[in-house]
């Protein structure tokens, strides 16, 4: 999570005093203040999110929009920046990315969408980490050409549903929901209000993330939670979800250091990419593409129940420094603690015996695959 920040300097989401009323525990996160969790507490917030739906305020994160004359123009114009194929991402179809810098080293990774709606030709939709939109915006912005311009959207909301009674529950407002397919969005109405609702998130269940207009978010949220099938979820939960997911968080997991094989993240980049290159730090990827990276990154499954937490020194069963832990806890659906991190390419096969260092005191931990907890991703089955 984020380093402490100045009370004074805290924004608040349009949710902030839906939050209060709650009784959610507030602390200061990507300079916000923000939920991390609710009475209930954290165990119960993960546990109800797996069974039923969990609702989380995530309207910190940026949103943005790239505007150019046509698809094409826009898609290149961003390829410029990223590894991923956007000239090829259909209509309502959404890819996960990242922004590069000139080592390969990851910027930040974020969310793009083509809309579906013909009449936004020439348009994607960014969602960015909250604690890189300083840096994101101004090097979209340098690295665009003259036909193609970056909008930043301050005037929205951004709420996920998560959870296998996620999209039922957000259905009976939005009917339009239910028909979307995994990593796919469109602009429907919820309870007559416009919204932009993608089916995506980041726990490993299925969900959905709605941009809203900010004056609209409370009465949404407030929509939702009349559902016994949702309930509010903090910032504890979202990160116990998504390490057992397998999910990289921004600054911790991935950093501009870390290049996307490193990152195990090389499914976003598309097989022409990856070939032809054209982005910062090809050269470097496309060496470890084909020649392997230095380093992985690996999940941990510890013995006992003490944790790792990130920073915790990494060493082969016979005691040499191999790595550092990035992101663990306790896993409440596995039962155990888990962890990533980044090892010796050497030491990555699943399997592999290693100890964590915690206060001095080596915790056994062996290296398995990830997601630690299946992911349950909604795709249509096929006809």
């Amino acid at each position: 999570m984020a380093g402490p920040d100045a009370a004074g300097d805290l924004q608040k989401t349009p949710l902030f005093d839906l939050h209060v009323e709650l009784g959610a525990r507030m602390v200061p996160f990507a300079g916000y203040e923000m939920p991390v969790q609710y009475p209930t507490g954290i165990m119960t917030e993960h546990q109800f999110t797996r069974d039923s739906a969990g609702l989380f305020d995530v309207s910190h994160m940026g949103q943005a929009r790239l505007v150019g004359p046509d698809h094409g123009t826009t898609a290149r114009a961003l390829e410029a920046l990223c590894p991923s194929n956007m000239v090829e991402l259909k209509p309502g179809k959404q890819r996960y990315t990242v922004l590069l810098n000139s080592e390969g080293g990851i910027v930040d990774d974020l969310m793009v969408t083509r809309p579906a709606d013909p009449s936004m030709e020439g348009v994607l939709l960014l969602v960015v980490n909250a604690s890189r939109k300083h840096v994101d915006y101004p090097l979209l912005e340098a690295g665009l050409p003259d036909n193609v311009r970056l909008e930043i959207i301050d005037d929205r909301a951004l709420i996920a549903v998560q959870g296998p009674k996620a999209v039922e529950a957000v259905a009976a407002h939005a009917p339009a929901a239910a028909e979307l397919e995994f990593m796919s969005g469109d602009f429907m109405e919820f309870d007559g209000i416009a919204c932009h609702i993608s089916r995506a998130g980041y726990t490993g269940e299925d969900g959905v993330e709605m941009s809203v207009p900010a004056g609209a978010a409370e009465a949404i949220a407030r929509a939702l939670l009349a559902d016994e099938r949702v309930k509010p979820i903090g910032l504890g939960a979202r990160d116990s979800l998504r390490l057992e997911a397998g999910l990289c968080l921004y600054g911790h997991d991935l950093d501009e250091t870390t290049s996307p094989v490193e990152g195990a993240i090389t499914f976003c980049m598309q097989k022409r990419r990856r070939e032809e290159g054209g982005f910062p730090g090809a050269e470097r990827i496309q060496s470890e593409l084909s020649d392997g990276p230095g380093r992985v990154r690996v999940g941990f499954k510890l013995d006992g129940r003490a944790p790792a937490r990130e920073g915790a020194e990494i060493r082969s069963a016979d005691g040499n420094p191999i790595g550092t832990v990035t992101s663990g806890g306790f896993a409440p659906t596995v039962g155990a603690p888990i962890a990533m991190g980044y090892v010796a390419a050497s030491y990555g096969a699943p399997g592999t015996k290693v100890n964590l260092i915690v206060r001095g005191k080596e915790l056994p931990a062996e290296v398995v695959d990830m997601p630690f907890v299946p992911n349950r991703y909604y795709r249509k089955p096929k006809s």
